[in-house]
C-alpha cells in the first residue's frame, strides 16, 4: 500500500459521494452502502469513533469545478497532533479556495494565501474587517444577512453564485461560488464561520454560452418564413447574450433569390429584418446598403466576425450618423458583428451590442456568436429555399389556370382562389359545351409545391382534351382517374432514390354540366363534397350527389352521376374540402343566400373577408356558378309523328328556324342534313316516346 491512498471523497456537507474498495476492506461496508451517507453517522456505526484500531486518517481539499470535496485518505503509521496539526496548516496554506476564518461578528480572524490572489479584493490588511468587504459584492447587504443566516441557524450555504460589482458596474465582473459554515467548539458554542471563495467566473461564462447556444438550437428555425426565423433569432439572444440585436438580410435572399458570393457588392441593398431593442436606427422592413467604412460593410466583404468597442471618437460611427444617434442613445459600449454566411455565400449581417450595466463583449463571446450565426444562417437558407420553391409553386400554378373562367352564354361564373403558402394543385374551369350546355369542374391535387402544381396541370389538359368527347360528368371521371392512376404508376416506377418514388398522389375532382333549355344539372364527384345550391327564392340545399371515389382509388368503382333541377337564377356553390365544409355548416352558407342576388363577382369577395376574418388557411377554391335559361327565341321545340313522315317534317322546320335565326346558307344545308339523319334514325331504330319534342338550339356547334 502506498503512504497515501485514497478511500473516500466526502462533500462538502458531510456526506460520502466516492467509496473507494480500500475503504470496503478496511471498514467492512460495501460501496451501495456508503454512497450518500453521512460521514460522522457511518464512522460510528464501523466503530472508528470507539476507538476502533484502525489505520489512522488524512483529509485533503480538492476542488471539482466549483465545489470544494475532502478526499480521506489511510496513512502508513500512526498520526500524530502535531502531524495533525501540519496537515491542517497544510490545508489552510495550500488550498486552492480562498478561506476566512470569521467570528461571530463576521470579522476577518484568518485567511489564506488564495484570498490575496483573487481579483476583487481590497489591498491591505483584511484582519478585524468584515468578510463583505474583501469583495466588491453586487450587493453586500444581501452576503451579510446570509452569512449571519448560517451563524444563527448553522445550515450551511453551499456554492451561492454571487457577482461582483467590478468598476463602475462594468469591466472584469466576476462571479464567486460562496460558501459559509458554523464554526463550533467542542461543548457546541458557537465561534463564527468558516467561508470559503471560489472564482468561478470562467466556468459560469462557459456555461452561459452553452445554454444560449442550446437556446439558439432550440427556438431558431421552427418555421420555414425567412422575416419570422430572424424575429426568432432576436428573441433568442436578447437578453440572454446581448441587450440590443439586430438582424440585416440581403433583399436577394429575402426575396428567394441566391446569396451572392463574398465580397458583396456595395451597392446592394440590406433588409432589415428583425430588431430587439430600446432604439432602432431605422424601422424594420427597411432597405438601404450599409455604409462604406463601417464594421457592418466589412463584415460582407471578408465574411469575418469583429468584436469592436464602441467609442465617441470611433472614426467608423461617422459613416453612419443615424447608427451612431441610436448607439448613443441606446448607451451601448460593446459590438460584435457576424456575418449569415453559407458556403462562402453571403445572405446577411447581425450586430450584437451590450449596453449600459452589461458586461463587455469578450473573445469567447465571438466564437459564441459565430457559432449562433451559424445556425441562424442554415435556417435562413432553408426558409430561402423553401421561399423560392413556394413562388415557382405558385407561378406554375397561375400559369396553368386560367385567368378566369371563359364567358359563357347561360351561366354567369366568378372564382374565388385563395392561394396556399406553399402553392398548390387546386383547379377550377368552365368548359363550353355542345348545345349551349356548359361543364364546371372545382378539382384539387392532394400535396404543395411544384410537383402538386404541375401534375394539377396535367389532370386540368386531360381533362379539358376529354370534354370535347362529350361524355357525361361519370364517365369524365372515370377516363380521368384512369389518367391518374397511370401518373401514380409512373411516380411508383421511379428510382428508389427519387423524391417522388414515395411521394402518393392523391387527386379530388367534382364535374358539374348543365343544359340551359332543360335547366338541369347533372352532377358527378369525386372525393370532394358536394355543392350547394342557392334558389331565386333565397331558400338552399345541399345537393345530395352520391360520393364517388378519390381518382386514384382502388378497383374500378363508379362516379355515379345525379341530375338536379336548377331554375334560372340559381347559384351553384363548388369548391375544395378546405371551403366548402364552411359552405355546408358554417357562417358563408347564410353569406351566400342573403346574397342570392348580388353579383357573383362581389359575393366572391365578401366569402374572401370571411375567410380571412375567420384566418382561414390552406389553399382553397370555389366556383360560382348563376345559371341561365336558353332564350324562347333560340330554341325550337317541335312535336313529330312516329312514323316516316317526321323526317321530312324535322327538316322543313330546321330550314325555316335557321333562316329566321340569320344562319348562312351552308351552315343551315348543313343542319338540314344533320336533323333529318338524327330524326330518320330515332324512327327507324328507336321506340316512341311519351312525347317526341326534339330541340334545335343555335348555339350547336355542328
Amino acid at each position: 500500500m502506498s503512504d497515501y491512498d485514497a478511500l473516500m471523497t466526502i462533500s462538502e456537507d458531510g456526506r460520502v459521494i466516492e467509496w473507494r474498495r480500500l475503504a470496503e476492506e478496511l471498514f467492512g461496508r460495501p460501496t451501495e452502502e456508503a454512497i450518500g451517507r453521512s460521514i460522522g453517522a457511518l464512522m460510528c456505526e464501523v466503530g472508528y469513533a470507539n476507538g476502533r484500531d484502525l489505520a489512522p486518517l488524512l483529509v485533503k481539499p480538492l476542488l471539482r469545478d466549483t465545489s470544494l470535496v475532502w478526499q480521506v485518505c489511510a496513512a502508513a503509521g500512526p498520526v500524530s497532533r502535531h502531524e495533525d496539526t501540519e496537515v491542517l496548516k497544510a490545508m489552510f496554506v495550500q488550498a486552492p479556495t480562498a478561506l476566512h476564518i470569521l467570528d461571530d461578528q463576521l470579522r476577518v480572524v484568518g485567511m489564506n494565501s488564495a484570498t490575496r490572489e483573487l481579483p476583487d479584493t481590497r489591498a491591505g490588511d483584511l484582519i478585524g474587517k468584515r468578510f463583505t468587504e474583501a469583495y466588491e459584492f453586487e450587493n453586500p447587504e444581501e452576503e451579510l444577512a446570509v452569512a449571519y443566516g448560517v451563524l444563527t441557524s448553522g445550515d450551511p450555504i453551499l456554492n451561492r453564485l454571487v457577482r461582483s460589482a467590478g468598476e463602475s458596474g462594468l469591466p472584469n465582473r466576476r462571479t464567486y461560488a460562496i460558501s459559509h459554515v458554523r464554526l463550533e467548539d467542542g461543548n457546541g458554542d458557537v465561534l463564527g464561520l468558516v467561508a470559503s471563495a471560489v472564482d468561478v467566473t470562467e466556468n459560469v461564462h462557459a456555461q452561459s454560452r452553452l445554454a444560449i447556444l442550446d437556446l439558439v438550437h432550440a427556438r431558431v428555425g421552427r418555421r420555414l418564413d425567412l422575416l419570422a426565423v430572424c424575429e426568432e433569432l432576436v428573441d433568442a439572444v436578447v437578453p440572454a447574450f446581448a441587450g440590443v440585436a439586430v438582424v440585416e438580410v440581403i433583399e436577394e435572399v429575402v426575396l428567394g433569390e441566391e446569396p451572392p458570393l463574398a465580397p458583396v457588392h456595395r451597392d446592394a441593398p440590406l433588409r432589415r429584418a428583425a430588431f430587439r431593442g430600446r432604439i432602432s436606427a431605422h424601422p424594420v422592413g427597411d432597405r438601404r446598403p450599409l455604409p462604406l467604412g463601417t464594421p457592418f460593410s466589412r463584415v460582407l466583404t471578408d465574411l469575418r466576425p469583429r468584436l469592436v468597442s464602441i467609442k465617441e471618437d470611433s472614426a467608423w460611427l461617422a459613416a453612419d450618423p443615424a447608427r451612431a444617434d441610436s448607439i448613443s442613445q441606446s448607451h451601448a459600449h460593446s459590438l460584435i458583428v457576424a456575418p449569415l454566411a453559407l458556403h462562402g455565400r453571403a445572405l446577411g449581417v447581425v450586430s450584437f451590442y451590450r449596453h449600459e450595466q452589461e458586461d463587455p463583449f469578450e473573445e469567447e463571446d465571438l466564437t459564441l456568436a459565430s457559432d449562433v450565426c451559424a445556425h441562424a444562417a442554415l435556417c435562413i437558407d432553408n426558409a430561402r429555399r423553401y421561399t423560392r420553391e413556394r413562388i415557382i409553386a405558385s407561378t406554375v400554378q397561375r400559369g396553368l389556370l386560367p385567368p378566369r373562367p371563359v364567358a359563357q352564354t347561360t351561366v354567369e361564373i366568378s372564382e374565388l382562389h385563395v392561394p396556399g403558402p406553399e402553392g398548390g394543385g387546386t383547379w377550377f374551369d368552365a368548359i363550353a359545351l355542345p348545345g349551349a350546355r356548359t361543364a364546371l369542374i372545382v378539382g384539387e391535387v392532394a400535396g404543395q409545391g411544384v410537383t402538386a402544381a404541375i401534375t394539377m396541370g396535367l389532370l386540368r389538359t386531360a381533362l379539358r382534351s376529354l370534354a370535347l368527347l362529350d361524355l357525361g360528368p361519370d364517365e369524365l371521371l372515370a377516363r380521368l382517374s384512369d389518367t391518374t392512376c397511370d401518373l401514380a404508376a409512373e411516380r411508383a416506377a421511379r428510382p428508389p432514390g427519387d423524391p417522388l418514388h414515395s411521394e402518393p398522389l392523391t387527386a379530388g375532382c367534382t364535374i358539374a354540366m348543365y343544359d340551359p333549355v332543360d335547366l338541369t344539372c347533372t352532377i358527378a364527384r369525386a372525393g370532394l363534397p358536394g355543392p350547394v345550391a342557392i334558389f331565386p327564392d333565397g331558400t338552399s340545399s345541399t345537393l345530395d350527389v352520391s360520393a364517388g371515389p378519390l381518382l386514384t382509388g382502388p378497383g374500378n368503382a363508379p362516379f355515379p352521376a345525379s341530375t338536379f333541377h336548377l331554375p334560372a337564377g340559381t347559384t351553384l356553390a363548388m369548391g375544395t374540402a378546405a371551403i366548402a365544409d364552411e359552405v355546408l355548416t358554417g357562417p358563408l352558407r347564410q353569406l351566400l343566400v342573403r346574397g342570392s342576388t348580388r353579383p357573383l363577382p362581389d359575393l366572391c369577395d365578401d366569402i374572401a373577408y370571411e375567410l380571412e376574418h375567420d384566418h382561414q388557411t390552406g389553399e382553397a377554391v370555389m366556383l360560382l356558378a348563376r345559371m341561365k335559361a336558353l332564350p324562347a327565341p333560340r330554341v325550337l321545340t317541335l312535336s313529330l309523328p312516329s312514323d316516316t313522315e317526321a323526317a321530312p317534317i324535322a327538316r322543313a322546320a330546321a330550314r325555316r328556324q335557321t333562316e329566321a335565326w340569320g344562319l348562312d346558307a351552308e351552315t343551315a344545308f348543313t343542319n338540314e342534313l344533320i336533323v333529318s339523319e338524327l330524326v330518320s334514325n330515332a324512327i327507324r331504330y328507336g321506340a316512341p316516346p311519351p312525347a317526341t319534342t326534339p330541340h334545335l338550339r343555335p348555339d350547336v356547334d355542328l
